[in-house]
């Protein structure tokens, strides 16, 4: 099989991100969250855990803890009561509690809108801000998570498809090149939402996927 060029990769992912969006029409966040503080929050939590599981212990906590100031001045023990059923509870308290006070003390409790900023704050990395920039302010970002890392592989969307480690700030740079920023925050969303229900870790549903045609990795 001829090698493929550049050229070929990127018309190819455009044509098939053009199925993912005729398959998946709205793509939104999964999270449940009416403002920046409460998006910021979820995700943080959302490490290591599932953001249906996320929404489940939310609805509490942002109800007892609706600013800034109210983190800052929590109790751990009862943020890790209410958080307790996603794991890493104590962790996860610490950086919520940690985060208020970042907010408060640096931000004037407004949560900020770049990412230079967003990464100082308590258990904030680059996804989490990625995620923050696109869907509370409209910023162009693009998450990258397991689901990202996993179908952009399969797909050959990056060079290092085949790398063991693949280090998501490559990723994120690798395909933000290749489509234009008012389409990053919607093309995660889509490869996170078709790695869910079709391209699965253990055994993507390649019987009915709607890419299988061009998928490099198809009957590998």
């Amino acid at each position: 099989m001829a090698r493929e060029t550049k050229t070929a990769r990127i018309q190819r992912m455009h044509a098939e991100y053009r199925i993912l969006c005729d398959e998946i029409p709205e793509a939104v966040c999964a999270l449940h969250f009416s403002n920046p503080l409460e998006l910021i929050v979820a995700t943080v939590l959302s490490a290591q855990t599932t953001d249906k599981r996320v929404n489940s212990v939310t609805g509490e906590l942002f109800a007892a803890y609706p600013d800034a100031e109210d983190y800052a001045n929590a109790n751990i023990e009862d943020i890790e009561r209410i958080i307790r059923p996603l794991g890493f509870y104590h962790s996860k308290a610490k950086h919520l509690i940690g985060l208020g006070q970042a907010l408060a003390e640096r931000f004037d409790s407004e949560v900020p809108h770049t990412m230079e900023e967003l990464v100082t704050l308590p258990g904030v990395g680059r996804k989490t801000a990625n995620v923050v920039l696109g869907n509370a302010f409209g910023i162009p970002g693009f998450p990258v998570d397991t689901h990202v890392t996993r179908v952009t592989g399969r797909l050959r969307w990056r060079t290092d498809w085949n790398t063991k480690h693949p280090d998501p700030v490559k990723i994120e740079k690798e395909i933000c090149a290749c489509f234009p920023p008012e389409e990053w925050t919607n093309l995660s969303h889509r490869l996170i939402l078709f790695g869910r229900a079709t391209c699965h870790a253990r055994k993507p549903d390649c019987g009915n996927c709607p890419l299988a045609d061009t998928c490099p990795s198809f009957a590998v």
